[in-house]
């Protein structure tokens, strides 16, 4: 049972947004990440990244996604009702986040709706942006996630 003073499905209005980072992206972490997940040259070594389109050891695309869920964690879902997502609609990689970048961003609600099939959840429309220190787009998301509702039994179901 989620506390009542978490962020519920009532409370994620269109428009509402939430700041994220900011994070700075070491090098170690990057390779760290790239060694387990994605051990392409251009995020294992500063000279093939320096030889690839990136121009710098760079995180995966992957690695840019954990980072900004985790930015999501830290600004929202730790204090949210959050019941998960059933997926993802996009995520793109404008630019490469480049060992030492320093990245902020926003989490902006596009669209909020009951559940037509859950009653005690409603879906939330959440698009992500991250920057990096020179104000570049480096990464846009969005995705459906679900949250529960205060009180579902005075909500009723929709269709």
């Amino acid at each position: 049972m989620y506390d009542q003073s978490f962020i519920h499905f009532e409370d994620m209005e269109p428009g509402r947004s939430f700041e994220l980072g900011p994070v700075t992206v070491s090098a170690e972490e990057i390779v760290e990440f790239a060694r387990q997940f994605d051990p392409q040259p251009m995020h294992l070594s500063e000279e093939a990244g320096k030889a690839s389109i990136l121009g710098g050891l760079a995180a995966s695309g992957w690695h840019t996604c954990a980072i900004l869920h985790r930015m999501m964690y830290d600004a929202m879902i730790r204090r949210t009702a959050s019941e998960g997502g059933p997926g993802i609609d996009y995520a793109e990689w404008k630019k490469p986040v480049l060992a030492g970048d320093t990245l902020t961003g926003t989490c902006t609600v596009l669209e909020a709706r009951p559940s037509a099939s859950r009653p005690q959840i409603g879906i939330v429309t959440i698009e992500n942006k991250l920057y990096n220190q020179r104000g570049e787009l480096v990464c846009e998301t969005k995705q459906p996630t679900m949250i529960r509702r205060r009180d579902h039994t005075t909500a009723g179901a929709t269709a």
